[in-house]
Formats: C-alpha cells, structure tokens, sequence
C-alpha cells in the first residue's frame, strides 16, 4: 500500500518549480493557474524571490502547494499515473493538507489557492507581530515536550507572572516537537529545555505562534472561507493532522480543516496509523522534509522525494 504525502511550510526556497516548469508544460499550466486565481504573479516570486517576501506566510503556503501539485499532475499526465490507481491514502503536514485535499479531488486548485491565500493572511493578522514564536526542541518525544512547555508556563506563573500560552505545535517524528505561544513563554521553554532532557532547542524564522489556540480569530476566519467554498469526496482517504484518522466525507473535512488551524499537527501519529493500515510506500511530492521524517517514524517504511523531472520519471517507471 501507498500514501501520497504533502509537505508544510517551511518547504519553500527560492527557484522552487523553476526546473519543472522549463521541463513540462503542465506543471506551468499549474503555476499560472494559481497565478490567475490569486492575481498576482506568485511563480515569479518563487522562482526570483526576494526570499523574505516568498516567507511571508500569505506568499508561502500557496507557493508551497503549487509546487506540489505542479510535480504531481505532471506525474499524472506525462507519466500515466492516476493517483486513484497508485495511492491508497493521502496526508499533508499544515497547510500540506490542503495539497493532498487537491490532489485527491476534494477542493480544485482555484479553490486550494484562494483557501491558502486567506489562511495565510488570516494566521498572520491573528497575533500581533513580536507577540507570538515557535520552537523546535530536538532529541525530545512529545511527552517531554509537553513537559518543557508546561514547565514554563509554571515557571512564569510562579514569578507571579501572566498565564501564558506554550504548547506543542506538531509532533513531527521520535527527535523533533515543534511548540508554540506567547513569545515570553516559549523563549522560555528553550531556556529550559536541555535541563528537562532536549538534546537542543531552537526558535524558529517564522511570523506567528502556529497551530496553538492564540490562532483561534484564523479559525474563524476560516471557518466562512470553507463553508463558502465547493467540497468534494476526495478521491482516497484523507489522513488529518487534528485526529490522525482517515476522513472521506467532506463535512467532517470542513470541520476538521478548522480545527487544524488551533490544533496540534499528529504527523507522527499519522504515519504510524497509515503504516498501521498497511501502507509500506511513503511518496512525497514538492519536497524533501516528510521523507526524511517517515523513516524516523517508521524504518522499515520506503520513503522518496519527488521535485525534479528525473524524480518524476524515475518514479513513473516504478509504479
């Protein structure tokens, strides 16, 4: 069995796309599709930059599923390959989740970008700039994280303090948790971290606390973007971050769409549930950051990272 997986953000880097779309027409036909559907020209900003305007999270998380999808669908209509045929389930990490929901027919590209757009838009305007952070602590499972992360809520409540937010974010793999709150708070985490069993702790470049409840006007916002947006069954079952269950029906998707927004990313959990099922093949397309992440997870999984053209062709000839 096989699961078409979808990276996050973070992914991004400037000149993404560039190679498969001077290779295959369809892969450009995807970049301006997404272009028209934002009205602007994103593909050039992916392939030119600046890189801190490509970071920007409203500019990363459509880039990011353009380059998924582009290496995708050019699998798909030069290689022959359906992915109804080749895959039994997919998964994303993030905003990762949206691809796979396009991929698998539940949302159409038109639609998936104009979601990230306003996802991205909405996560950056729901805290203030400065205010919040998130952090990776490395050489820590989830259950110590969640011991650092409350351990310094406690320890500024203590100081007599204001109660602040710092949770686990997304519980990648077995040595990467990733945390998130108010700044005070998870600065302070990475202050206590080694002392609590972490190998290291490190903030990480990005503009908001995601996936933690400071994120709650996003979900909101969200919560109209999905109810007025055209929703299919997709094509194969949905593994979602929130639950790490498989979803079919396209009201549980909603519902679990805006639950993501708040809620933790279970990657780690998915991948064990999606091996769980049977699934022994792992397929990322537009990144090499789950791939490396599914073998931490699960070592006798077959894991590989499709970006180029040679990936594309060398994959088609193996499915």
């Amino acid at each position: 069995m096989r699961a078409f997986i979808f990276p996050g953000q973070g992914s991004q880097a400037v000149g993404m796309g560039q190679a498969l779309a001077a290779a295959s027409p369809h892969a450009r036909e995807v970049f301006q599709e997404v272009d028209d559907a934002l009205g602007q020209n994103l593909f050039r900003l992916m392939t030119e930059g600046p890189a801190d305007e490509l970071t920007l999270t409203e500019n990363a998380q459509p880039a990011i599923m353009a380059n998924a999808v582009a290496t995708l669908r050019v699998l798909e209509r030069e290689g022959g390959v359906r992915l109804v045929d080749k895959a039994e389930y997919v998964a994303g990490h993030s905003l990762g989740e949206y691809s796979a929901l396009c991929a698998a027919g539940t949302f159409d590209l038109d639609t998936t970008a104009k979601l990230l757009k306003i996802r991205g838009q909405a996560m950056q305007r729901a805290v203030g700039v400065g205010e919040g952070a998130m952090a990776a602590l490395l050489g820590a499972d989830v259950e110590k994280a969640d011991v650092i992360a409350g351990a310094a809520v406690d320890s500024i409540l203590a100081e007599g303090g204001p109660e602040l937010v710092c949770t686990v974010a997304n519980d990648n793999d077995p040595t990467q948790v990733v945390i998130s709150g108010h700044r005070q708070a998870v600065e302070r985490a990475v202050s206590l971290a080694k002392d609590l069993g972490a190998k290291r702790a490190v903030l990480l470049p990005v503009s908001a606390p995601f996936h933690c409840r400071l994120m709650q006007p996003a979900a909101d916002e969200m919560h109209g973007a999905l109810c007025d947006s055209d929703m299919r069954a997709p094509l194969v079952p949905v593994y979602v971050n929130v639950d790490a269950v498989a979803v079919s029906d396209p009201g549980a998707i909603r519902h679990l769409l805006v639950q993501q927004v708040t809620g933790r990313v279970r990657w780690r959990e998915s991948v064990l549930r999606m091996v769980g099922e049977g699934v022994t093949e792992f397929v990322e397309f537009g990144g090499k950051v789950l791939s490396p992440m599914v073998k931490r997870i699960a070592p006798d999984a077959n894991a590989v990272s499709v970006v180029g053209m040679d990936d594309v062709e060398a994959l088609a000839k193996t499915l």
